[in-house]
């Protein structure tokens, strides 16, 4: 009785052992590029979409799928300001142009050059050259893009966007909200209807995270009894780390240095460059069950 007990506690270890091996296990992505930008799979599960159309305002992510459910956790567009399509970057107030704001005359960010760097296996890598310009005006910027898709493992899933701005001529960007990458949740994963917005020092909701400076955001929430989230890091080697965040409860949130600006404006010169990192990360559970904060001392430690 005594070793029927034993053998019957080491299978049962052996079996939850297996069990979190395969939580952990790497999942296996693959990309194609398609005529409108690229589709990247996890286990041949849509995850999430590179849109590059060049009628579009700029590039953008949509849908980006959460682990559990399979649905978007951020909206392509919804109100109020449906100028916010899913998870993107841009600017407002460059040298007169609006980069952000509908309107391709006001300013738009064109993909000139798109390639996969690597199409299948642990991660996919993703190349994009954009050109930034506006009608009877010079570009202001040129963008180089390195995106790396991930999914470490089955409730995880990241993206990692490295962004070099290239000045192509003397630039002035003004004091605005209206910047950089950003992500619009879901209505149902908003504040607004139960959600949970949440930064690193586990300050809530936008009363209590807007303006705050913080290495990372996570927004959560319960949409048809599965909780999933997406959370934005921003990397220790950015220019203003850790950043103040532009948040609403309604669902947008955005590491904003611009809105902030000693002197309220930023001069850039010819032939400066920034380069920017951020990572963002698609997963189950809250951002506590997520382990978000493991997140970002491991991708700190990582580059």
């Amino acid at each position: 009785m005594k070793h029927a007990r034993q053998w019957l506690s080491l299978i049962l270890c052996l079996i939850a052992l297996h069990a979190l091996a395969s939580c952990k296990r790497w999942q296996t992505l693959r990309a194609e590029i398609q005529p409108d930008g690229v589709a990247i799979y996890v286990e041949d599960a849509l995850f999430t979409f590179y849109r590059t159309t060049p009628d579009w305002k700029y590039p953008y992510f949509y849908p980006v799928n959460g682990p559990l459910s399979g649905k978007s956790l951020t909206t392509e567009s919804s109100e109020p300001y449906p100028h916010h399509h899913s998870l993107f970057f841009g600017c407002d107030k460059v040298n007169g142009g609006n980069y952000w704001q509908e309107g391709l005359n006001r300013g738009q960010i064109v993909s000139k050059k798109l390639s996969l760097l690597m199409d299948r296996g642990k991660k996919i890598v993703i190349e994009n050259e954009c050109l930034w310009g506006r009608p009877e005006a010079e570009s202001p910027f040129r963008d180089h893009r390195l995106i790396t898709v991930t999914a470490p493992g089955k409730h995880l899933r990241l993206i990692e966007f490295q962004i070099t701005l290239t000045a192509l001529m003397d630039v002035r960007i003004e004091n605005t909200n209206h910047s950089l990458f950003s992500a619009r949740m879901t209505p149902e994963l908003s504040v607004l209807q139960g959600g949970a917005l949440v930064n690193a020092e586990g300050l809530r909701g936008e009363k209590e995270t807007w303006g705050k400076a913080s290495a990372w955001c996570d927004y959560s929430g319960e949409r048809d009894g599965v909780v999933e989230g997406l959370a934005i890091l921003s990397h220790p080697s950015n220019r203003w780390f850790p950043e103040p965040w532009f948040t609403r409860d309604y669902g947008f949130f955005s590491p904003t240095p611009m809105n902030w600006l000693e002197g309220g404006v930023l001069p850039i010169a010819q032939g400066e460059t920034i380069d920017l990192r951020y990572l963002t990360a698609a997963h189950a559970g809250d951002a506590k069950e997520g382990r978000i904060e493991d997140v970002f001392k491991r991708w700190k430690k990582s580059n």
